[in-house]
This record gives structure tokens, C-alpha cells and sequence, in this order.
């Protein structure tokens, strides 16, 4: 399969997976709708950085590995699914009321955090290697250019990243965002629960 073919295939793919609702979608609504616009730009950000490291591992051959190690996939649905209920009991609790931060540095600190959150919500998905080792066998070969693994890689994490972008900026409309606000700390536990329940799902759920 040459360049342009394997773009095709992965644009295609790439997109509905990205486009399907899941912790990240979950992640980013929240992170717009808690915190403004440019957390979830930052979050956006970082769940496009995770998909590096799915790329990086696959395209060592080791998402086979991990698809079929039993032990490996059940450390990282429970990290992954701990991580989310974390993440969704902090939304609940922190629904009641918000800080926004006034100094320069505050606002530093705090874009690195939701890039780090993105990151790690991406990094910790247990479907994440089935997903790679699924697209990859079908797109790669192992006499393919590090250089074209590297494009291809680079591909899908800018399709992440226009996705969410996307998203974050249809949810800070401003027309769209007065309604959610009008619902305040409702939407906030909502979106909480949802991530707690989410957590739950992939805990308990067979990969």
C-alpha cells in the first residue's frame, strides 16, 4: 500500500474512531464546558499527544503484545478506568462552585494540567491497542520507511486534534454555551457521573 493509500484507509478509519463517543469526547465536553475554551484546547492537545505513544509501541510490533497479554490489558483497565473515575468524582465535587486563576503563571500551570489530563485519559485506554494493532496491520508492512510510519502517525494525530478542536469550538459558541450555563452545576455532575460511569464500564467490561 503506497503513501496516498494508507492515508485514505487511516483518514477514513481514523476519523469514526475518533468521532465515536468515549472517555475523550466525554473529557473534552467537560473540560469546555467546566473551565472555557482554551482548557479544552489543552485538553485537546494532550489527547492528541497520547496517540504518540500508541503509535510509537505499534509500530515496534508491541501492540500485539498488549492486545494479547491478559495481564498487561487488566493493569491498564484498571489504571485507565481508576483514572476516569477520578477524574469524574472531581468533576462532581468541584461543580458547586469554580476559581478561576488571575496570574499569569496560574493560567501556565493550569494549561499544562489539562494538557497532562488529556494525555493521560488517551494514554490509559485499554481499547487503545486492539484499536492499533487492528489499523496498523492492515496499513503497515514491515519494509515501510520509519519516515512514512512517522507521517502516518503524525496524520492521525492531527485528525485527534481537528476533531476535538471541532467540538470545543462548537460547545464555547456562545449562543450554545448559554444554555448549557443555564443549567450550571447540573451539566457539571452530569458529565461527571458520565466519566464514573465510564471508568466503571471499562473496569468491568471484557476488552
Amino acid at each position: 500500500m503506497d503513501l496516498l493509500q494508507g492515508l485514505a484507509l487511516i483518514s477514513a478509519v481514523h476519523f469514526l474512531a475518533a468521532a465515536s463517543p468515549g472517555p475523550d469526547f466525554v473529557l473534552v465536553s467537560q473540560q469546555t464546558l467546566t473551565n472555557g475554551r482554551k482548557a479544552g484546547f489543552m485538553c485537546s492537545i494532550g489527547i492528541a499527544l497520547g496517540l504518540s505513544v500508541h503509535i510509537f509501541y505499534s509500530s515496534l510490533g508491541l501492540a500485539a503484545v498488549l492486545a494479547n497479554s491478559e495481564t498487561a490489558l487488566w493493569v491498564i483497565k484498571i489504571l485507565g478506568g481508576s483514572y476516569l473515575i477520578y477524574l469524574g468524582i472531581v468533576g462532581v465535587r468541584s461543580s458547586s462552585g469554580r476559581v478561576r486563576p488571575s496570574k499569569t503563571v496560574a493560567v501556565d500551570i493550569s494549561a499544562g494540567r489539562h494538557i497532562i489530563t488529556g494525555f493521560v485519559c488517551n494514554v490509559l485506554n485499554p481499547k487503545a491497542p486492539v484499536y492499533f494493532i487492528s489499523l496498523f496491520t492492515v496499513v503497515l508492512s514491515p519494509e515501510m520507511p520509519l519516515v512514512q510510519i512517522a507521517v502516518y502517525g503524525a496524520w492521525m494525530m492531527l485528525i485527534q486534534l481537528m476533531w476535538f478542536s471541532a467540538v470545543v469550538t462548537l460547545l464555547s459558541n456562545p449562543g450554545i454555551n448559554r444554555r448549557f450555563k443555564r443549567l450550571g452545576s447540573r451539566i457539571d455532575r452530569l458529565l461527571g457521573a458520565t466519566m464514573i460511569i465510564l471508568g466503571l464500564k471499562v473496569i468491568f467490561t471484557r476488552v
